[in-house]
């Protein structure tokens, strides 16, 4: 209890600049949090509603029925649920409109490319974010420990005989703001590296969906 005490006492005690750096620090870890919770959760939901999806798409569903069960929902598409949406929607409009089904594939080829794309930035929204968070914390950290070094030092100035008692409490306040840039950075890392990994699974699943589903429209066509 003494100890805490302590910790929050050099924490009031620290001077102004380095109080600064301290407060940026609980700023970008509160970001980082708030960040990896979203994004924890966003990603579970769009895994989840992708395996669901993958289900139903190979389960021998017609199509037609598929794609006008997505079409009414309210609901906006997303993950697979998207690409095949986009996909099929340009596939019967170009097919309707031209009466080819080879230029309706390519057609569609092209509309399922971009909706995986602008899901590879929904999918990696944040992610850089919580990258900067994780690289920089520990050099603001450091920062505030070496201006509350230099500020302790500059102190002893006017004090004709240095002693460890003097200087101990001024850099034991500026080590703080490096111990509270480290807290900063190493979830920050440690999740960004897990999102990372998850980004790369998913984008591959709907990546392939994307080939697969493809490969079905142009069997359709060249049957």
């Amino acid at each position: 209890m003494n100890q805490d005490f302590n910790f929050i006492e050099l924490i009031m005690n620290a001077s102004l600049p380095v109080k600064g750096v301290m407060f940026l620090l609980v700023l970008a870890s509160i970001s980082s949090w708030w960040i990896i919770f979203a994004k924890w959760m966003s990603l579970k939901a769009d895994s989840k509603k992708s395996k669901k999806f993958e289900d139903t798409f190979w389960s021998g569903v017609d199509l037609n029925r598929l794609y006008d069960t997505i079409a009414k929902n309210k609901k906006k598409p997303s993950g697979m649920e998207q690409i095949f949406e986009s996909g099929f929607r340009e596939f019967l409009r170009s097919r309707k409109a031209s009466q080819s089904d080879v230029k309706a594939t390519e057609s569609a080829d092209r509309a399922m490319r971009i909706a995986l794309n602008k899901e590879l930035d929904g999918l990696e929204r944040h992610l850089p974010f919580l990258a900067t968070i994780g690289s920089i914390s520990p050099y603001i950290g450091l920062l505030g420990t070496v201006i509350g070094i230099m500020i302790s030092f500059h102190a002893l100035s006017n004090v004709t005989q240095a002693t460890i008692a003097l200087v101990a409490p001024g850099i034991s306040e500026a080590l703080i703001a490096t111990a509270m840039g480290l807290f900063a950075a190493i979830p920050a890392v440690i999740f960004y590296n897990n999102f990372n990994a998850k980004v790369e699974r998913l984008y591959s699943s709907y990546d392939i969906f994307k080939e697969e589903f493809s490969t079905i429209l142009h069997r359709q066509a060249g049957g």
